[in-house]
């Protein structure tokens, strides 16, 4: 397959759009010369999802690079400009049509006739139009290729992400049987003291409005983890509704990362990130469209031939050769300013894609930045929860000793039992967090997708 080796690519087009013309002034991008944060640990060299260490992970993602109905829409993209790209470069070369015309006249005498030829015509490129329009369209196959791997990019993370907010709601299920359990308990107690006339009604009615409104949450997380479902499945091709993880890990639990790839440097986002990549083609492509209405601006030549056999009767079908060459130039001379004025919109366009180029990296660099900012918030809350968790099983503990000895009201128990329930809440949503927080750092550095190499050639 056909690649651009994106810096030699881009620096030619600038250098000159058409026929040692000047294009356009480009300073390359400054990257920073790191990351401002921590960059998390490295060492895996498989894709960046295998950090999660899930076999069901995995399948899912092998499965949606395979089956993706964007990444095939994406891919359909490609071919097409592909196509393209070798109809322009057909335009350099001589073209040839035939033609054969026979026919009968009936009358008085019945006459016979029949002519063969053919035409040709070629175009040496004298303005360097055809050239800049290969580079247009070279650009544009660059761009359906790196657009095709960057919905490579977005599928995996869109996958990942989806397949964690699946564990997050089995996360939340597991936990409300679990708070369900606990309060159910809390109310048998209590009823029993209320029957043994050793509490009041009002404690009974405010252990089972708790119990209730727990329960109530189970139907919003039924409606998570049919939509994280339901997202699955559309990633992967499959009907809505339909779908079902494959066997393997527990689903109560959100998956941990462990390791990923090297993260490189913001430079290397220059080349590790396809919409970055795409967004240069684009920029490269305008360079070229100046080269093309730059060239209308020089005289053309196009130089047509003929090949013609017959004299016109059937008979006479071999016996006369009529061969003709000829060279024909067009030299522009006044059109109002036209060609001038499109020329400038070329160039205005150019700059626009070149403003384009360098915010798609500022933002892929926030993206980077967001993300290791968030990894390591999310590790800090999560150790912080770990702890409160901890401290709320403790003094539920002590305070259900306390009710059960009538040192305590149930009001005590109720409230560290809703703390302990809403930490272990959190303490989920957090993972999932963190988790997610690695998908967007390594959907940002461009982790485990296209890289331009050197070697590239177009």
């Amino acid at each position: 397959m056909m690649r651009f080796a994106a810096p030699l690519l881009l620096g030619s087009l600038l250098a000159g759009c058409a026929g040692g013309a000047p294009g356009p002034d480009f300073t390359p991008i400054a990257a920073p010369p790191s990351y401002a944060a921590d960059l998390p640990p490295s060492g895996l060299a498989e894709q960046w999802w295998r950090g999660f260490g899930d076999p069901v992970l995995d399948e899912l993602v092998e499965r949606g690079l395979a089956s993706n109905l964007d990444i095939d829409a994406a891919s359909a993209r490609l071919r097409s400009a592909e196509a393209l790209l070798k109809a322009e470069r057909a335009d350099r070369l001589p073209s040839l049509d035939g033609s054969a015309e026979a026919g009968i006249t009936i009358g008085d005498d019945r006459d016979t006739s029949a002519t063969a030829g053919l035409f040709g015509l070629f175009d040496p490129d004298f303005n360097g139009r055809l050239a800049a329009e290969v580079r247009a369209a070279a650009a544009d196959y660059a761009e359906a290729e790196y657009l095709q791997a960057d919905q490579r990019r977005i599928v995996a993370a869109a996958i990942v992400s989806q397949y964690i907010e699946y564990r997050r709601s089995g996360a939340q299920l597991e936990l409300l049987n679990q708070s369900t359990d606990l309060q159910e308990q809390t109310l048998r107690i209590v009823t029993l003291r209320f029957e043994a006339g050793l509490a009041a009604n009002l404690d009974v009615r405010r252990a089972a409005a708790d119990l209730a409104q727990t329960r109530a949450r189970s139907g919003l997380i039924a409606i998570d983890r049919a939509s994280a479902a339901n997202a699955l499945a559309v990633l992967i091709a499959e009907p809505p509704g339909t779908f079902a993880p494959p066997d393997g890990e527990a689903q109560g639990e959100i998956p941990d990362y462990a390791r990923g790839p090297e993260a490189g440097l913001p430079a290397d986002l220059l080349r590790r990130r396809t919409d970055i990549l795409a967004a240069e083609a684009r920029l490269a492509r305008a360079a070229a469209a100046i080269g093309i209405e730059r060239a209308d601006l020089r005289p053309s030549l196009t130089i047509p031939g003929t090949l013609s056999i017959g004299d016109g009767s059937l008979g006479g079908l071999f016996s006369d050769f009529l061969i003709g060459l000829a060279a024909a130039i067009d030299i522009p001379l006044f059109d109002g300013g036209r060609r001038r004025a499109e020329v400038a919109a070329a160039e205005a366009l150019a700059d626009a894609r070149l403003a384009e180029y360098r915010a798609t990296f500022l933002d892929a660099l926030g993206e980077v930045e967001n993300a290791l900012v968030s990894i390591d918030a999310y590790r800090q809350r999560g150790a912080a929860l770990t702890e409160a968790i901890d401290e709320s099983e403790t003094a539920l503990e002590q305070s259900n000793a306390l009710y059960r000895e009538g040192l305590a009201s149930l009001f005590d128990v109720l409230d560290a039992q809703r703390q302990l329930i809403a930490s272990r809440q959190s303490l989920i949503d957090s993972n999932a967090a963190l988790a997610s927080s690695f998908v967007a750092f390594h959907a940002a550095v461009g982790s485990g997708g296209y890289e331009a190499g050197e070697d590239d050639e177009r």
